[in-house]
């Protein structure tokens, strides 16, 4: 599967500083120094009702991680998955009378447009869980074999008691454990697990849906967190940097992957920092496709939005924070764009040597887009009150507001 194109990270003077990040699974802030090259995975959409403002909201948030790597001189290995066969997408294919395959394509490749609108940096490696397949059969063997995994009517699950750090990401007790797994498309209820938060590995195939040869498992088709576990193990191997996604996949998604990686490599932890990001709402409610209230950003284009600006009103927040989608962010973000545009435009202005510093600082803390912002505001309202006689100054702000918050003026 392939990604989408790469838009031009401008080079900026100087270097940028090591990412102090919030890490769910310690509860507090790290500082992250990786090697020459950085490694970082982020969970990818299950291809329906793409894509939705709380998708670009995530997948910002990572976007800015990469940027900030970069400014460090740094490599990026990215890896983003998509899940292009599950439950949801199948009841969605079905109610809509669609062949589900030919649903997955065409979402994956709309989301892939709106990335490109919103410059967001490409992974390295963009792998469907069909294709991850033949390399998720072994690992669902490697843990029944050593009596991590059993089977039940066919069904593979995960035995959670085989990881001595299961719980060590999301920090919940069982039974908040429990209620998520029931809500987020576990089966704590049904008789026969070991133990009722034990996720499946391997799903028999049943009547009307698809499924593969899984050699000794027999044919069906993989749960949910081993795939991305195989494709994390492939292409980053054990420690890497990042696990992102958003909030809701602290538990039970990462808290299980990291469980499944642990296991079968017999090291710890899957990943230095589970970073997540936080929850978009609107009308009250938090946007979720069960729910159907959902702005998307090919909508917004298709109404002519400056997809600069939606991506200003992504940044106008902090992001782990929740927050409200509403016409008055949007308008703040259009208003702010005009601005920033209008500055930059004149042929000279105020130095702006120490603006890239502030924004450096503010990303580096915990991605501050926010504090960000607001220091380019200071500039562009200086620059707006005064004369300045840099003229490098306006081409350097655009070079770095490019590079830094992927916002082209």
């Amino acid at each position: 599967m392939h990604a989408w194109p790469a838009s031009e990270v401008p080079a900026l003077p100087g270097k940028g500083r090591d990412l102090k990040i919030h890490d769910t699974a310690t509860q507090g802030t790290i500082t992250l120094a990786p090697g020459p090259v950085a490694r970082i995975y982020v969970c990818g959409i299950t291809p329906y009702d793409a894509t939705h403002i709380g998708h670009a909201a995530t997948y910002n948030a990572f976007d800015l991680v990469q940027r900030v790597w970069l400014d460090t001189k740094r490599q990026v290995h990215y890896v983003q998955n998509v899940t292009d066969v599950d439950d949801p997408l199948l009841e969605r294919a079905l109610r809509d009378g669609q062949d589900w395959t030919e649903l997955a394509e065409r979402e994956t490749s709309l989301f892939r447009e709106d990335m490109t609108a919103l410059r967001m940096l490409p992974p390295q490696h963009y792998i469907g869980a069909v294709e991850a397949i033949p390399g998720i059969v072994p690992l669902v063997e490697r843990l029944r074999d050593a009596g991590a995994a059993y089977e039940l009517d066919g069904d593979v699950y995960f035995s959670v008691e085989s990881d001595p750090n299961f719980g060590q990401v999301s920090n919940l007790d069982a039974q908040a454990m429990r209620l998520l797994s029931a809500e987020r498309g576990g089966d704590p209820d049904r008789a026969g697990k070991k133990d009722p938060l034990d996720p499946m590995l391997w799903m028999a195939a049943r009547p009307g849906e698809p499924s593969w040869d899984g050699a000794s498992l027999g044919r069906g088709r993989p749960g949910w967190h081993i795939e991305c576990v195989a494709i994390a193990l492939d292409h980053l191997g054990m420690g890497f940097d990042i696990q992102g996604g958003g909030s809701d996949l602290a538990f039970p998604h990462h808290e299980m992957g990291a469980s499944h990686a642990q296991v079968l490599t017999g090291e710890f932890p899957m990943a230095k920092a589970y970073v997540h990001a936080g929850m978009v709402a609107l009308h009250g409610e938090k946007m979720s496709k069960s729910k159907g209230n959902l702005v998307f950003v090919s909508a917004l284009r298709r109404a002519g939005v400056d997809p600069a600006a939606i991506r200003l009103a992504l940044l106008s927040h902090h992001y782990r924070a929740d927050w409200e989608w509403t016409d008055e962010v949007l308008a703040e973000a259009v208003a702010r764009l005009e601005r920033w545009r209008a500055a930059v435009s004149r042929p000279d202005g105020l130095p702006a040597d120490a603006l890239v510093e502030e924004i450096r600082e503010a990303l580096a803390n915990d991605l501050d887009a926010p504090g960000a912002l607001a220091a380019v505001d200071r500039w562009v309202d200086a620059q707006n009150a005064s004369d300045g006689d840099d003229e490098s100054a306006p081409g350097l702000v655009s070079r770095a507001v490019d590079a830094l918050l992927g916002v082209a003026l």
